[in-house]
């Protein structure tokens, strides 16, 4: 007996996370239908997926690419062009569709998120911003709604499938599993002088160039310490990281009578979104599993917190909690951007995340409204900092 067929909406279609998704659609047309794409500004691509997919909802960030998209499609196109953040949250709460898959970069995925647990739309969640900044508010709500929210990100993904048939109240910590980057081995002293060109070349993962640029600082990890802390509820102090080059152990949890569960496979995203797209059930997507004996050996090291600042930055927000985690995440996007334009050097993003973060007031119980303040504040605090 045949799955029913399950229509998507795809926060964030144009990136890779986006584009992985549409692979598995194409592979499994009978399971999945989608019904809204969105993007910000990747016009070109977005008009080709509408062509090929014919969602009855394409959005985009403003009327100018609205426009754009609007002249790139056929004059019959039946879809309905939407743009700015009233049209994602109209997207994400479209009456047909049973999941949301919210894949946008950054800060920007959280309104439309809250829109879908809002509608009582399952979440398939891999834009971490949206816990990282209001994690707090997002997670009860999902429960209050009783929406699942089902972890994209490899690591997160991990997790869940260990803790799957597990008692939570059993769990001693979770180990995140980082890559190092492609600066593991770079002495200290020679950090200053990472181009930018050096920190696009991930030696393992394929990304978009805003998340590669976090894995090299290791402020992805440390987003990721946040997105757990909420997802498992585990307090930051039980959450590790370990270096892992491999990347073939996704990440781990140890239980409180020693047992340490892993999840393995290739370094490719499709495996942790082909599970939050079909869970309960698995799905054949043609990848195969490590081979173990060509890889001759795992390894593992502990992070150094004084080189990779960011990470550190990132467990005191975590333990902080409030809304110094939002803080975090907005100062460093503006860091990141910057850097990505090659108006700051490498080791200016954690002075500016570290900065911005000691200038904030921290709101301990933030509601909607101070997160989003919150937010505003440090984007304005970041980009004066990028001057000096």
């Amino acid at each position: 007996m045949g799955s029913a067929m399950k229509y998507l909406t795809l926060l964030g279609s144009t990136g890779s996370i986006g584009k992985n998704v549409l692979e598995i659609v194409r592979l499994y047309p009978d399971r999945f239908g989608v019904k809204a794409l969105c993007a910000a500004t990747s016009v070109e691509l977005l008009a080709a997926q509408v062509r090929e997919f014919s969602p009855q909802i394409a959005c985009v960030i403003d009327e100018p690419h609205r426009e754009k998209l609007k002249r790139l499609l056929p004059a019959g196109c039946r879809t309905e062009l939407l743009c700015g953040v009233d049209g994602y949250k109209q997207a994400a709460s479209h009456a047909d569709v049973s999941m949301v898959v919210s894949a946008f970069v950054g800060a920007a995925g959280l309104v439309p998120t809250l829109a879908a647990i809002h509608a009582g739309k399952s979440i398939a969640l891999a834009n971490k911003e949206t816990l990282v900044t209001a994690g707090d508010l997002v997670m009860p709500l999902a429960a209050e709604k009783g929406v699942p929210i089902l972890p994209v990100d490899s690591e997160h993904s991990a997790i869940f499938q260990c803790m799957n048939g597990e008692n939570p109240r059993e769990v001693g910590k979770l180990i995140l599993t980082a890559s190092g980057g492609p600066f593991r081995s770079t002495p200290v002293d020679e950090m200053g002088a990472i181009t930018l060109a050096q920190a696009l070349n991930h030696p393992t993962w394929s990304m978009g160039k805003k998340i590669t640029i976090d894995s090299a600082t290791l402020m992805n990890k440390g987003l990721e310490v946040i997105e757990a802390h909420h997802l498992f509820g585990t307090p930051a102090s039980r959450i590790e990281v370990v270096v892992h080059p491999q990347s073939i152990v996704h990440s781990m949890v140890a239980y409180v009578d020693g047992v340490v569960m892993a999840q393995m496979g290739q370094p490719d995203m499709k495996g942790a979104i082909a599970y939050a797209l079909n869970y309960p059930q698995r799905l054949d997507i043609g990848m195969a599993a490590p081979d173990f004996a060509a890889l001759a050996s795992l390894t593992f090291e502990k992070p150094d917190f004084t080189k990779f600042r960011c990470l550190k930055l990132a467990f005191e927000a975590a333990e902080a909690g409030g809304t110094l985690p939002t803080v975090l995440n907005a100062a460093n996007e503006v860091a990141v951007a910057a850097f990505l334009e090659e108006r700051i050097a490498f080791l200016d993003i954690p002075r500016i995340i570290e900065t911005t973060m000691d200038a904030h007031g921290v709101i301990t119980r933030p509601v909607l409204d101070d997160v989003q303040e919150a937010d505003a504040w440090a984007r304005r605090k970041a980009t004066e900092l990028l001057c000096r």
